[in-house]
Protein backbone atom coordinates (compact mmCIF):
# COMPACT_ATOMS: atom_id res chain seq x y z
CA UNK A 1 0.00 0.00 0.00
CA UNK A 2 1.25 3.13 -1.03
CA UNK A 3 1.30 5.69 2.00
CA UNK A 4 3.67 8.52 0.80
CA UNK A 5 4.41 9.58 -3.04
CA UNK A 6 7.98 11.41 -4.25
CA UNK A 7 8.50 12.93 -7.49
CA UNK A 8 11.80 13.55 -8.85
CA UNK A 9 12.78 15.10 -12.23
CA UNK A 10 15.20 12.51 -13.88
CA UNK A 11 14.75 8.74 -13.96
CA UNK A 12 18.81 8.78 -12.71
CA UNK A 13 17.58 10.47 -9.77
CA UNK A 14 15.01 8.18 -9.12
CA UNK A 15 17.22 5.07 -9.69
CA UNK A 16 19.83 7.05 -7.24
CA UNK A 17 17.27 6.84 -4.14
CA UNK A 18 16.21 2.77 -4.85
CA UNK A 19 15.49 0.90 -2.57
CA UNK A 20 12.85 3.19 -0.91
CA UNK A 21 10.85 1.88 2.55
CA UNK A 22 7.56 0.35 2.11
CA UNK A 23 4.95 2.54 1.21
CA UNK A 24 6.92 5.15 -0.34
CA UNK A 25 6.41 5.29 -4.25
CA UNK A 26 9.06 7.33 -5.99
CA UNK A 27 7.67 8.66 -9.77
CA UNK A 28 9.43 10.95 -12.54
CA UNK A 29 8.05 13.51 -12.92
CA UNK A 30 9.82 16.99 -14.93
CA UNK A 31 6.20 19.38 -14.39
CA UNK A 32 5.90 19.71 -17.70
CA UNK A 33 3.30 17.12 -18.00
CA UNK A 34 0.07 16.61 -15.85
CA UNK A 35 0.96 15.64 -12.36
CA UNK A 36 1.09 11.85 -11.90
CA UNK A 37 -1.06 11.75 -8.65
CA UNK A 38 -3.63 13.80 -7.36
CA UNK A 39 -1.29 14.27 -3.74
CA UNK A 40 2.41 14.31 -3.87
CA UNK A 41 4.34 14.59 -0.55
CA UNK A 42 7.95 16.01 -1.87
CA UNK A 43 8.04 17.30 -5.30
CA UNK A 44 11.35 18.02 -6.71
CA UNK A 45 11.76 20.21 -9.44
CA UNK A 46 13.78 20.22 -12.32
CA UNK A 47 17.52 22.06 -11.28
CA UNK A 48 17.91 25.21 -12.49
CA UNK A 49 14.76 25.79 -13.59
CA UNK A 50 11.85 24.99 -10.74
CA UNK A 51 10.41 28.12 -10.33
CA UNK A 52 9.20 28.58 -14.13
CA UNK A 53 7.70 25.89 -13.18
CA UNK A 54 6.11 26.03 -10.02
CA UNK A 55 3.28 27.11 -11.42
CA UNK A 56 2.35 24.20 -12.67
CA UNK A 57 1.11 22.51 -8.90
CA UNK A 58 -1.48 24.54 -8.30
CA UNK A 59 -3.42 21.54 -8.91
CA UNK A 60 -2.01 19.37 -6.35
CA UNK A 61 -2.45 18.61 -3.31
CA UNK A 62 1.09 19.29 -1.77
CA UNK A 63 3.12 18.49 1.75
CA UNK A 64 6.23 19.82 -0.13
CA UNK A 65 8.86 21.13 -2.43
CA UNK A 66 12.00 19.95 -2.17
CA UNK A 67 14.52 22.09 -4.59
CA UNK A 68 17.93 20.86 -5.50
CA UNK A 69 19.54 24.48 -4.92
CA UNK A 70 20.73 26.34 -1.77
CA UNK A 71 19.40 30.24 -3.14
CA UNK A 72 15.72 30.28 -3.01
CA UNK A 73 14.88 34.16 -3.29
CA UNK A 74 11.51 34.58 -5.36
CA UNK A 75 10.13 30.93 -4.69
CA UNK A 76 7.74 32.23 -2.06
CA UNK A 77 6.07 34.31 -4.84
CA UNK A 78 6.03 31.05 -7.09
CA UNK A 79 4.43 28.68 -4.89
CA UNK A 80 1.20 27.10 -4.60
CA UNK A 81 -0.06 28.97 -1.51
CA UNK A 82 0.70 27.27 2.37
CA UNK A 83 3.13 25.23 0.06
CA UNK A 84 6.24 24.45 2.75
CA UNK A 85 9.41 24.87 0.38
CA UNK A 86 12.97 23.24 1.51
CA UNK A 87 16.15 24.27 0.23
CA UNK A 88 19.65 21.73 -0.72
CA UNK A 89 22.08 22.37 2.20
CA UNK A 90 24.34 20.34 2.48
CA UNK A 91 24.27 19.49 -1.35
CA UNK A 92 26.25 22.55 -3.20
CA UNK A 93 28.63 23.34 -0.56
CA UNK A 94 31.56 21.90 -1.18
CA UNK A 95 31.24 22.12 -5.05
CA UNK A 96 31.05 26.27 -5.00
CA UNK A 97 33.81 26.42 -2.32
CA UNK A 98 36.18 24.56 -4.93
CA UNK A 99 34.81 27.01 -7.36
CA UNK A 100 35.88 29.78 -5.23
CA UNK A 101 38.83 29.02 -4.39
CA UNK A 102 39.67 27.93 -8.24
CA UNK A 103 38.12 31.41 -9.56
CA UNK A 104 40.43 32.67 -6.74
CA UNK A 105 43.68 31.08 -7.83
CA UNK A 106 43.39 31.69 -11.55
CA UNK A 107 42.75 35.18 -10.97
CA UNK A 108 45.73 35.51 -8.82
CA UNK A 109 47.93 33.29 -11.17
CA UNK A 110 47.05 34.50 -14.44
CA UNK A 111 45.87 30.76 -15.10
CA UNK A 112 43.19 32.36 -17.58
CA UNK A 113 45.67 34.20 -19.72
CA UNK A 114 47.85 31.15 -19.95
CA UNK A 115 44.95 29.19 -21.30
CA UNK A 116 44.57 31.96 -23.93
CA UNK A 117 48.32 31.71 -24.77
CA UNK A 118 48.54 28.16 -25.03
CA UNK A 119 46.05 28.70 -27.68
CA UNK A 120 48.15 30.37 -29.78
CA UNK A 121 51.40 28.69 -28.56
CA UNK A 122 52.51 31.87 -26.84
CA UNK A 123 55.12 31.70 -23.77
CA UNK A 124 54.72 34.88 -21.38
CA UNK A 125 55.85 34.28 -18.20
CA UNK A 126 54.28 36.40 -15.84
CA UNK A 127 55.30 37.42 -11.63
CA UNK A 128 51.92 36.53 -10.60
CA UNK A 129 49.89 37.46 -7.30
CA UNK A 130 50.09 34.83 -4.40
CA UNK A 131 47.46 33.99 -2.51
CA UNK A 132 49.59 32.88 0.17
CA UNK A 133 49.79 36.33 2.96
CA UNK A 134 46.94 37.71 1.56
CA UNK A 135 44.15 38.95 3.72
CA UNK A 136 40.86 36.98 2.43
CA UNK A 137 37.27 38.54 3.44
CA UNK A 138 34.71 36.13 3.10
CA UNK A 139 31.40 37.50 2.80
CA UNK A 140 28.93 35.08 4.24
CA UNK A 141 29.53 32.63 7.01
CA UNK A 142 27.04 30.24 6.72
CA UNK A 143 26.93 26.89 4.94
CA UNK A 144 29.01 28.27 1.67
CA UNK A 145 31.23 30.77 3.42
CA UNK A 146 32.28 28.20 5.78
CA UNK A 147 33.33 25.51 3.69
CA UNK A 148 35.45 28.24 1.52
CA UNK A 149 37.37 29.43 4.07
CA UNK A 150 38.03 25.48 5.55
CA UNK A 151 39.75 25.42 1.88
CA UNK A 152 41.55 29.00 1.69
CA UNK A 153 42.80 28.18 5.37
CA UNK A 154 46.24 25.42 4.14
CA UNK A 155 46.80 28.42 1.76
CA UNK A 156 48.44 30.31 4.73
CA UNK A 157 45.91 33.18 4.22
CA UNK A 158 44.40 35.41 7.36
CA UNK A 159 40.82 35.06 7.21
CA UNK A 160 38.26 37.66 7.47
CA UNK A 161 35.27 36.35 8.08
CA UNK A 162 31.89 38.11 7.88
CA UNK A 163 28.23 38.05 8.57
CA UNK A 164 24.94 39.48 9.44
CA UNK A 165 26.21 39.97 12.97
CA UNK A 166 29.37 39.96 14.96
CA UNK A 167 30.23 36.81 17.50
CA UNK A 168 32.51 34.27 18.13
CA UNK A 169 32.16 30.90 17.09
CA UNK A 170 34.30 27.84 17.22
CA UNK A 171 36.89 30.04 18.55
CA UNK A 172 37.18 32.29 15.16
CA UNK A 173 35.94 36.00 15.22
CA UNK A 174 33.24 36.74 12.78
CA UNK A 175 32.99 40.10 12.16
CA UNK A 176 29.10 42.31 11.65
CA UNK A 177 28.25 43.53 8.29
CA UNK A 178 28.33 46.78 9.83
CA UNK A 179 31.89 46.85 10.16
CA UNK A 180 31.85 45.88 6.17
CA UNK A 181 33.34 49.76 5.74
CA UNK A 182 36.45 49.49 7.98
CA UNK A 183 37.60 46.19 7.05
CA UNK A 184 36.87 46.48 3.31
CA UNK A 185 40.44 48.94 3.01
CA UNK A 186 42.45 46.55 4.78
CA UNK A 187 41.80 43.45 2.62
CA UNK A 188 43.49 41.91 -0.41
CA UNK A 189 40.55 39.63 -2.07
CA UNK A 190 36.81 39.70 -1.14
CA UNK A 191 35.19 36.36 -1.93
CA UNK A 192 31.16 36.46 -1.18
CA UNK A 193 28.55 33.82 -1.08
CA UNK A 194 25.64 35.60 0.46
CA UNK A 195 21.85 34.62 -1.00
CA UNK A 196 20.35 37.31 -3.44
CA UNK A 197 17.89 39.38 -2.44
CA UNK A 198 16.89 42.67 -2.01
CA UNK A 199 19.00 42.72 1.18
CA UNK A 200 22.31 41.95 -0.53
CA UNK A 201 21.63 43.72 -3.49
CA UNK A 202 24.50 45.73 -4.50
CA UNK A 203 26.19 44.99 -0.95
CA UNK A 204 29.11 45.59 -2.94
CA UNK A 205 28.23 48.66 -4.89
CA UNK A 206 30.76 52.04 -5.66
CA UNK A 207 31.35 53.32 -2.28
CA UNK A 208 32.40 49.41 -1.57
CA UNK A 209 34.92 48.87 -4.57
CA UNK A 210 36.17 52.37 -3.92
CA UNK A 211 37.33 51.33 -0.79
CA UNK A 212 39.11 48.14 -1.60
CA UNK A 213 43.02 48.81 -2.26
CA UNK A 214 44.20 48.78 -5.58
CA UNK A 215 44.72 45.51 -7.67
CA UNK A 216 42.14 43.96 -4.81
CA UNK A 217 40.31 40.87 -6.28
CA UNK A 218 36.54 40.15 -5.71
CA UNK A 219 34.98 36.72 -6.27
CA UNK A 220 31.25 36.06 -6.37
CA UNK A 221 29.67 32.57 -5.98
CA UNK A 222 26.65 33.77 -4.35
CA UNK A 223 24.28 35.89 -6.61
CA UNK A 224 24.88 38.38 -9.15
CA UNK A 225 22.85 40.90 -7.62
CA UNK A 226 25.08 41.03 -4.49
CA UNK A 227 28.07 43.42 -6.41
CA UNK A 228 26.64 46.43 -8.62
CA UNK A 229 27.37 45.13 -12.56
CA UNK A 230 28.21 48.78 -13.76
CA UNK A 231 30.55 49.81 -10.74
CA UNK A 232 32.32 46.87 -11.33
CA UNK A 233 32.62 47.59 -14.55
CA UNK A 234 34.23 50.58 -14.28
CA UNK A 235 36.39 50.17 -11.37
CA UNK A 236 38.04 46.67 -13.53
CA UNK A 237 38.51 48.41 -17.18
CA UNK A 238 40.29 51.25 -15.06
CA UNK A 239 43.04 48.66 -13.52
CA UNK A 240 41.89 49.07 -10.00
CA UNK A 241 39.58 45.97 -9.52
CA UNK A 242 40.31 42.46 -10.87
CA UNK A 243 36.96 39.97 -10.39
CA UNK A 244 36.13 36.27 -10.91
CA UNK A 245 32.59 35.43 -11.23
CA UNK A 246 30.65 32.44 -10.68
CA UNK A 247 27.26 34.73 -11.19
CA UNK A 248 26.72 37.96 -12.83
CA UNK A 249 23.48 40.37 -13.32
CA UNK A 250 21.96 39.90 -15.67
CA UNK A 251 22.56 36.36 -16.09
CA UNK A 252 23.12 34.81 -18.54
CA UNK A 253 25.62 37.73 -19.60
CA UNK A 254 24.64 39.16 -23.30
CA UNK A 255 27.09 38.62 -25.47
CA UNK A 256 28.38 42.30 -25.72
CA UNK A 257 28.35 43.14 -22.23
CA UNK A 258 31.36 45.08 -20.99
CA UNK A 259 32.20 42.67 -18.55
CA UNK A 260 33.69 40.16 -21.45
CA UNK A 261 37.09 40.43 -22.52
CA UNK A 262 38.10 43.09 -19.38
CA UNK A 263 41.48 42.39 -18.14
CA UNK A 264 41.80 40.98 -14.89
CA UNK A 265 37.76 39.62 -15.33
CA UNK A 266 37.32 35.35 -15.10
CA UNK A 267 33.82 34.35 -15.81
CA UNK A 268 31.98 31.19 -15.12
CA UNK A 269 28.45 30.45 -16.49
CA UNK A 270 27.08 30.25 -12.74
CA UNK A 271 28.14 25.96 -12.27
CA UNK A 272 29.53 26.51 -8.63
CA UNK A 273 27.23 23.52 -8.00
CA UNK A 274 27.25 21.80 -11.55
CA UNK A 275 30.17 19.07 -10.36
CA UNK A 276 30.30 15.12 -9.71
CA UNK A 277 29.46 16.25 -5.97
CA UNK A 278 25.81 17.15 -6.38
CA UNK A 279 24.09 13.51 -7.81
CA UNK A 280 24.84 11.35 -4.93
CA UNK A 281 24.59 14.52 -2.23
CA UNK A 282 21.01 15.26 -3.36
CA UNK A 283 20.65 11.54 -3.27
CA UNK A 284 21.71 11.81 0.31
CA UNK A 285 19.55 14.53 1.02
CA UNK A 286 16.64 12.83 -0.32
CA UNK A 287 16.85 9.61 1.09
CA UNK A 288 16.75 11.39 4.28
CA UNK A 289 13.83 13.10 3.58
CA UNK A 290 11.99 10.36 2.88
CA UNK A 291 13.16 8.76 5.66
CA UNK A 292 11.34 11.79 7.73
CA UNK A 293 8.19 11.37 5.93
CA UNK A 294 8.19 7.83 7.31
CA UNK A 295 9.19 8.35 10.45
CA UNK A 296 6.52 11.21 10.89
CA UNK A 297 9.38 13.86 11.20
CA UNK A 298 9.68 17.10 10.64
CA UNK A 299 11.79 17.50 7.18
CA UNK A 300 15.23 18.92 6.90
CA UNK A 301 15.85 22.28 5.66
CA UNK A 302 12.49 24.07 5.40
CA UNK A 303 13.06 27.47 4.66
CA UNK A 304 9.74 29.20 3.23
CA UNK A 305 7.35 27.23 6.21
CA UNK A 306 4.21 27.68 3.39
Amino acid sequence: MVTFVVTVPTAELAADLAPVPDGVEVLVWDLESPAPRPRIDIVVPPYMKGRDLLARLGDVELGCVQGQSIGYEGMAESLPPGVPFANASTVHETSTAELAVALTLAVQRHVDRFAIDGQSGTWAPVFAESLADRRVLVLGYGGVGKAIAARLAPFEVELVPVASRARDEDGIHVHGIDELAELLPTVDIVVASLPGGEATRHLIGEAELAALPDGALVVNVGRGPLIDTDALVRHARAGRIRAGLDVTDPEPLPQDHPLWGTPGVLIAPHVGGASSAMRPRIAALLRRQIGHLVAGEDLENIVIAG
